[in-house]
């Protein structure tokens, strides 16, 4: 039998905190953090309007050896490890495929998908496709995808080969575990050690960026609100005691 690793899920507080920011906001976050692009390049949302966040279960693909795998879609399922890194989902869980930005093999489909959402996952990110729109789009499951396609998962040139393993995904490093925030801005990817400093920097952001709409809605000077200026700063603190 087939077994692969599980992941540690970090705290749901934690979780629900980052709920509260949105993708670009994190993202600005960990770029003055340091991390200077913690945003997936290629991935792009198929349902507008969607967000999640949740901890990365990853499954990574590898170019086909012919003396490493073997072709079949149905000839003996258990070896396929698509289908594992589906069994480690729980309530919340993001899955994250490295599918090599290959637009020829859709890595899940229809029955893979409600699987997943019947397992209480949050949502799916591939750089890569996937197969079955018409069904999977009934589903309303969160998707961050390059695109679809007719195909199965190994029918053209790549094979998954690991789960739960560390992974590139859209030019991104993703440990498993890792947060996942993804909107209609794209996919961002937060260490769990930055997490509790991001959520303290971008919630300060958060509260002075609505205070500072409000003002340039108005027709405020743009040099004093945005970014908001230490002139402004007393009016601020006054807003926020009215506010909260």
């Amino acid at each position: 039998m087939t077994h692969t690793p599980d992941i540690t899920r970090p705290p749901k507080e934690l979780i629900d905190a980052l709920r509260e920011i949105g993708a670009a906001t994190v993202a600005g976050t960990l770029g003055h953090m340091g991390f200077r692009n913690p945003h997936m390049v290629g991935p792009v949302t198929q349902n507008h309007g969607k967000s999640i966040v949740g901890p990365a279960l990853t499954l990574q693909f590898l170019p086909q050896r012919p003396d490493l795998f073997n072709e079949g879609e149905y000839a003996d399922p258990e070896t396929q490890l698509h289908r594992h890194v589906l069994y480690h989902a729980q309530e919340g869980d993001v899955v994250v495929v490295d599918a090599r930005g290959d637009m020829s093999s859709g890595v899940f489909g229809d029955m893979m998908s409600t699987y997943f959402k019947g397992r209480g996952g949050a949502g799916i990110v591939i750089d890569g496709c996937m197969r079955d729109r018409p069904n999977v789009e009934k589903l309303d499951l969160p998707l961050w995808l390059r695109g679809w396609t007719p195909n199965y998962h190994v029918q053209t040139s790549i094979y998954p080969n690991a789960v739960n393993v560390p992974i590139a995904c859209g030019g991104v490093t993703v440990i498993p575990g890792d947060i996942i925030v993804a909107d209609d801005d794209g996919v961002v990817v937060v260490p769990v050690a930055m997490a509790p400093k991001v959520v303290e920097e971008a919630k300060k952001h958060h509260d002075w960026e609505e205070f500072s709409r409000e003002k340039l809605m108005q027709g405020a000077p743009l040099q004093r609100y945005y970014p908001l200026h230490d002139d402004a700063r007393e009016e601020y603190e006054e807003w926020r005691k009215t506010n909260r």
